[in-house]
């Protein structure tokens, strides 16, 4: 793969140097640039990719009218338009910061593209079969505009469609309020409670003695707030039942106005209000089933939701905003694809890798990262110079791709417009889904490559997905790290509105000028995503990534605390004095991070390992396990040299029982104590001539014994 990259100054509006750009430019086969490309620097943009061969570009341009122009320009030259990649390089840098600033910053996001193109994975699709059942609730309009197409049920949630102008002929009316919808899409329940049964035959004897305006007539059906009273006994079927009946109904799809939002919990095939043409196109879209991209990659072997009906973690399907994550089993989570949104939450929960973003990966958002900090030049760079850097506090700023990454757009507008006054430091962008992608896996990653602080920059209370709650508490547990780490706070949450640019500002200036600099030093780490234990989980999972990041921070400071709080992916395992040794707890430990030694009989923890899912301390029959979250130092490998196995500590030292007749041990005191007093009177007499119990007899000594007994 042959790559160029070209670098615009949008006819020197830009306060971009673009020799300087050029120069910091790197891991590309050549670097060019244009004051005004997408016109004067066409014919030049054509010589370099014939003469270099190129057939990936990198282009600074955010205007979409002239990204088009561009694409089809490469396409001529033999250049795939997939291959065509844009940087904005004008609303995100040159309008919104100094020359300095802004011209590292474009040739830091060059680089950051280019590293994360190296890592894209590539394209996967899913589908799913479903029908042409739709329900319309209380909206005739649509329900007409949909008949010709599909298979549609009117709702009437209360209303009646006597003299309604929308043509209904083929569409079926069913009574009835709305009183849930379970399912997803191509399976969606819809309950209804209504006071007339289906033995109802419209012959309108009810609507005429009934209260006025308390009876429809099409179809007919009782209000709720109707009083009773004789006039319930006309109906010649007996179908009024004043106590309300319930009936469900399925469809494969849900076009519900009045829904809210958390009714519809972003679930796929199901409309809310507002209704309009790009909802009934989607509707159309969606009959006999979708196809989509596949936003996840599942390694359910590795998942820590529980094991034999114990449950364990279940952090996926509490911060999933769109009920694509449910327990299956008590000891089992299922991932609903298609209704997945792609925003990530439950990537950035999951210590495992069970389920990991496909795009960006984790891996990509890592590549991004440690180019955009990375220092250029044999000396360091230009682009790094803490004495008198043009990126005087590196920050790097995981933006929400939706309104955030607009919001910072629109900043750059209004001040080359001159309608706002908008400089601020220059924050050095990755572009995620969803701000709830952003982990603390993510954030110790940026710490570990050199970032003097850590932005998130999300929708505040507009998001679209879980809201600013997760990321405040992230915020808040990635501060209580850095500070155990010796670092200070490093972490911060804006919420940009497009409209007040001066508070973002303000703000971001504000966390950049108390930033001290970063005792870990630029271009240093490159990530694995891996840790040294023999793990089957996959790359970059959290737990591993946060852990190896963590180890290469370390390597540079020198922190008072052992336990590194506000890490939830890590545990440390307590264990009370009623520990009988049975197996249950190692039996269940998904990651292996558990293990009995009969010889010596103790209980052994890995630190390295746990992920903290509490799977153990759910199990535990003898209720003496407490899980601890926290990074305890002392507990891995690297700080017990003198241990002979390091990655192991001891958390219960037991006594193990030797056979009587064989001298092997075979089960733990405690274990034996506790069988001995639950059925000790009913099988003591079963081997009258042994040496002692039965119970101080191994497995197969005491079936010898038996046997011999019963032949005796």
């Amino acid at each position: 793969m042959r790559v160029g990259s070209f670098v615009c100054s949008c006819a020197d509006t830009c306060e971009v140097d673009l020799e300087g750009a050029r120069e910091g430019i790197e891991g590309v086969d050549v670097a060019a640039s244009s004051r005004l490309l997408c016109e004067d620097g066409l014919p030049a943009m054509e010589h370099v990719i014939e003469e270099y061969d190129l057939d990936e570009l990198i282009v600074t341009c955010p205007e979409s009218r002239v990204q088009r122009k561009l694409e089809r320009v490469a396409e001529q030259q033999g250049v795939h338009p997939d291959a065509v990649s844009f940087v904005d390089q004008r609303e995100g840098a040159g309008w919104v910061h100094d020359e300095a600033g802004a011209t590292a910053k474009t040739a830091r996001m060059v680089n950051a593209r280019q590293a994360g193109l190296e890592a894209e994975s590539p394209s996967r699709t899913l589908t799913r079969e479903a029908g042409e059942r739709v329900a319309v609730v209380a909206d005739p309009d649509t329900a007409a505009a949909l008949a010709d197409d599909a298979d549609v049920t009117l709702i009437a949630d209360g209303d009646e469609y006597v003299d309604s102008a929308a043509d209904l002929d083929h569409v079926t009316i069913e009574r009835g309020r709305v009183a849930g919808v379970d399912g997803r899409f191509g399976e969606f329940e819809v309950r209804l409670e209504s006071r007339v049964t289906e033995e109802c035959i419209s012959c309108m004897k009810c609507v005429h003695e009934g209260p006025d305006e308390q009876v429809t007539r099409y179809p007919v059906d009782i209000d709720p707030d109707a009083p009773d009273g004789a006039w319930t006994d006309v109906c010649p079927t007996d179908a009024i039942e004043m106590d309300g009946v319930e009936r469900e109904l399925e469809f494969d799809q849900i076009v519900y106005p009045a829904a809210t939002r958390r009714t519809r919990g972003g679930r796929v095939g199901f409309y809310t209000a507002p209704i309009d043409a790009a909802t009934i196109s989607a509707v159309r879209k969606h009959l006999g089933g979708i196809e989509k991209p596949a936003h996840l990659d599942l390694e359910m072997e590795v998942c820590a939701a529980g094991d034999s009906s114990q449950p364990g973690c279940n952090e996926c399907v509490e911060v999933c905003p769109h009920d694509a994550v449910e327990r299956s089993r008590i000891d089992a989570v299922a991932f609903h694809e298609e209704a997945c949104q792609n925003c990530g939450a439950c990537t950035s929960a999951c210590p495992t890798g069970a389920t990991m973003l496909r795009e960006p990966s984790n891996e990509r958002i890592a590549r991004e990262v440690e180019a955009l900090l990375r220092p250029t030049g044999e000396e360091g760079g230009w682009l790094l110079n803490r004495s008198g850097s043009d990126v005087d506090a590196p920050i790097v700023a995981f933006v929400c791709s939706e309104e955030a990454d607009d919001a910072l757009a629109e900043y750059g507008r209004l001040a080359a417009a001159g309608k706002a006054d908008v400089e601020y430091p220059p924050i050095l962008p990755v572009r995620v889904n969803c701000t709830d992608t952003v982990g603390e896996a993510h954030g110790m990653h940026a710490l570990a490559s050199g970032a003097d602080g850590v932005a998130i920059v999300g929708c505040g209370g507009d998001c679209l997905h879980s809201g600013p709650e997760p990321k405040a508490d992230l915020v808040d547990r990635l501060n209580r790290a850095s500070r155990d780490l010796e670092l200070g706070e490093r972490f911060a949450f804006f919420a940009p509105d497009a409209d007040e640019p001066g508070a973002f500002v303000e703000a971001i200036s504000t966390f950049a000028v108390e930033l001290e600099p970063s005792p870990v030093p630029a271009g240093e780490h490159e990530a694995t995503g891996e840790t040294d234990a023999d793990r089957e989980n996959p790359a970059f999972d959290s737990h591993g990534w946060t852990l190896e990041s963590v180890r290469a921070i370390l390597e540079h400071v020198d922190p008072e605390r052992e336990v590194i709080r506000g890490l939830t992916d890590f545990g440390r395992m307590e264990v009370g004095d009623g520990c009988t040794l049975t197996p249950t707890c190692s039996t269940l430990c998904p990651t292996d991070a558990i293990r009995r030694d009969e010889e010596t009989a103790t209980l052994e923890f890995n630190h390295e390992r746990c992920v903290n899912c509490g799977t153990c301390e759910e199990g535990c029959i003898e209720d003496v396990i407490t899980m601890r979250e926290g990074l305890d130092r002392s507990l891995l490998p690297e700080n017990r040299g003198d241990a002979d196995d390091p990655a192991w500590i001891a958390v219960h030292d037991g006594e193990m029982r030797e056979c009587n007749n064989c001298g092997k041990p075979f089960t733990s005191e405690g274990s034996a104590r506790k069988i001995q007093s639950a059925v000790g009177d009913v099988v003591a007499d079963l081997a009258p001539g042994a040496r002692g119990s039965v119970f101080d007899y191994c497995g197969d000594c005491r079936a010898q014994l038996l046997y011999d007994r019963g032949n005796g």
